[in-house]
């Protein structure tokens, strides 16, 4: 269902601010199963005294008058006792629909619990005079802790990044990677510290316009049931068909979508199920070159493709990261030996921090990571 496939996505409908347009699409579907719900429920009503009425009447004039036959002889009981059978074997179905009606305002009743959830706020509040974000000079994250449930995830992160360069963020599944980029972009606080740029408090800065400015890629694509033109114009639904073509190209996915029968026109089905896991990938980087964002989040993007995908979807990737500010979470090292600095995340805390060649001198958490992929691919 629509709900079932917004909520799964929540992550890439707010990262791409698109909060606004899809709670209108919401209220529009839910409007017209409201009305459809409506006619089914003044139809059971009258249809449930009827069947009723016809239950219980039926069975007295049966009742009377057959017993009347019965007595007279004219009927004998073995037929009587069939008849009484036939009656109330085609009451019970009937009054069964009726029943419905009770179904269906159990279902209406849980509505208003619906759209508390829907409506429930957000942790995350909007200041009152929060103000545009303007042209991206430098990220800092300063001294930043997050924890929930008593239990630290980060801790005490140092780090810059200025505009134009890229870091790469290493560590064991656990660590905080995700966490920080999640920060980031404001999905959750920081519960100590803070993520400034241009030094200044990203709380600061309205959500839309903080969002607005970072392209995400995560492992897994997150694509909707419709076309692919829609899904790469997701962040910018009024991009032109040369736009979306040019980011596409860029993407290494125009020639694989020209091959098909309805091109950018094709139903991609839920969650993208049509698709490859390299084609999937390469149409969320489309989306997010669309975008044009300054800041660039790649989280795990090729980790879960085969070698031939990795190959296109990495390409691509090195294309849209010049010029822009990324940060880049590394499952194959490969993907990020060129990259200005990396950053080696343990137990929530930096362990340490160089380029690829220097960790790889300092022979430490990195350069055993290093070593394990070098077994695995020989």
């Amino acid at each position: 269902t629509i709900l079932q496939e917004k909520i799964g996505s929540i992550q890439i409908v707010k990262a791409f601010t698109a909060e606004e347009r899809e709670k209108a699409i919401f209220s529009q579907e839910n409007e017209k199963f409201f009305r459809l719900m409506l006619k089914q429920i003044k139809r059971i009503s009258l249809l449930s005294p009827i069947t009723e009425f016809l239950g219980a009447g039926g069975g007295a004039f049966l009742i009377y008058f057959g017993g009347k036959e019965v007595l007279s002889g004219r009927l004998s009981t073995g037929v009587f006792l069939l008849f009484l059978v036939a009656l109330f074997s085609i009451i019970s179905p009937i009054k069964g629909i009726a029943t419905a009606n009770a179904q269906i305002q159990a279902g209406a009743s849980a509505l208003p619990r619906i759209f508390e959830i829907l409506e429930e706020k957000n942790e995350v509040v909007e200041k009152a005079m929060a103000k545009e974000l303007p042209g991206l000079k430098e990220i800092e994250f300063s001294r930043l802790s997050f924890g929930y449930q008593k239990k630290e995830i980060l801790k005490d992160i140092n780090l810059k990044l200025k505009a134009g360069e890229a870091i790469g963020i290493v560590g064991s599944s656990g660590v905080g990677k995700t966490t920080l980029i999640n920060l980031l972009l404001r999905f959750y606080d920081p519960t100590d510290g803070a993520i400034l740029i241009n030094g200044e408090d990203i709380k600061n800065f309205k959500l839309k316009s903080l969002r607005e400015k970072i392209g995400l890629v995560t492992q897994e694509p997150i694509l909707f049931n419709d076309t692919i033109r829609n899904n790469i114009a997701y962040g910018k639904p009024e991009a032109i068909e040369e736009e979306i073509k040019k980011a596409a190209k860029i993407a290494n996915i125009h020639t694989f979508i020209e091959t098909l029968e309805k091109g950018y026109e094709t139903i991609i089905g839920e969650r993208g199920a049509r698709l490859s896991g390299g084609e999937k990938q390469r149409i969320a980087i489309a989306r997010a070159i669309l975008k044009n964002p300054p800041i660039l989040v790649l989280d795990e993007a090729t980790s879960n493709l085969d070698s031939e995908s990795e190959k296109l979807v990495q390409e691509a990737l090195s294309r849209i990261m010049k010029e822009r500010t990324s940060l880049v979470i590394a499952h194959r090292l490969s993907t990020i030996r060129n990259v200005d600095l990396i950053i080696v995340l343990k137990d929530g805390r930096i362990e340490e921090q160089g380029t690829h060649q220097e960790l790889i001198n300092k022979k430490g958490l990195y350069y055993h990571f290093y070593q394990l992929q070098g077994e695995e691919t020989g």
